[in-house]
């Protein structure tokens, strides 16, 4: 039977109780703030905790999210304005289907960053590194002592998560957009990035593709892989590394120069980079 929202405990409810103190974020925070960083944490993380069945695909029930204590505050309206109006595209909301194409339950999922091993995203096969147009991390001075030797690490998440370029510094070979179309275009460049990085490190995506390590594109824009046998991506395949210089330059490392940089025939598009928290990307 066709379910057209799922089921939501009484607003009057709702209003009765004050923001759980469970939720994840800084208490300054509002609570539909706390409630997506709650939200990005379980889809990725935390829904075995939870005791939230969660697919293969990474897909939950709406009905059994809306149902626990821990969103005693959210209901279905809510949830979809969170899934819209989030910047990063975490989010996949949709009305599933049944065998013979009646749509069914309310499901959501993570688009990417889960450390769920059971869980394991259908992203698409990068091939060549002609699919991006860049392949870069963002990271702090203090991480990059440990990575310059041995290399990005995926720690306990399932993949490393690499962007396709920095925001307000994206690079279009030889062509010209509109306003409207360049948003659109480069509307997932940076996702994977965090807002903290003063370190960025380019992959050699093509070399690393040749040497047999694995490369997918996830359904908001950021480039995966899960490493060698032991989850890292050695330093071989970085082509260069450049550090931040002030708000919005960058320039290269000592010992890491390479060619990472716009042709006469190119257009770039501003001069500052974000990222997001590793919490909430």
């Amino acid at each position: 039977m066709m379910s057209e929202h799922p089921k939501q405990t009484k607003q009057k409810d709702r209003k009765s109780h004050q923001p759980s103190a469970k939720l994840r974020g800084s208490t300054r925070d509002d609570a539909k703030t706390r409630l997506s960083k709650t939200l990005s944490y379980v889809l990725r993380h935390g829904a075995e905790k939870e005791r939230i069945p969660i697919r293969p695909d990474g897909f939950v029930l709406v009905n059994d999210l809306l149902s626990t204590p821990k969103f005693r505050e959210l209901d279905f309206e809510t949830l979809q304005s969170i899934v819209k109006e989030d910047n990063k595209q975490r989010y996949h909301l949709v009305q599933d289907v049944d065998q013979d194409g009646t749509p069914s339950d309310w499901i959501i999922r993570a688009n990417q960053g889960h450390s769920l091993k059971t869980v394991e995203v259908e992203d698409k096969d990068i091939l060549s590194a002609e699919e991006v147009p860049m392949a870069v991390h963002g990271t702090n001075k203090k991480a990059w002592a440990s990575i310059e030797k041995q290399g990005l690490s995926k720690m306990t998440r399932n993949h490393i998560h690499i962007a396709q370029g920095l925001t307000g510094d994206t690079v279009i070979s030889g062509k010209l957009f509109t306003p409207l179309q360049l948003q659109r275009r480069f509307a997932n460049f940076n996702k994977g990035m965090r807002n903290s990085a003063d370190i960025f490190i380019y992959i050699d995506l093509q070399k690393a593709l040749g040497a047999g390590y694995k490369f997918q594109l996830s359904a908001n824009g950021v480039i995966l892989t899960a490493g060698n046998e032991k989850g890292f991506l050695p330093p071989e395949f970085f082509s260069q590394v450049e550090r931040r210089v002030g708000k919005s330059g960058r320039e290269p490392l000592p010992g890491w120069e390479g060619a990472i940089h716009p042709k006469s025939s190119e257009v770039v598009i501003g001069s500052t980079q974000s990222e997001s928290n590793p919490a909430d990307s």
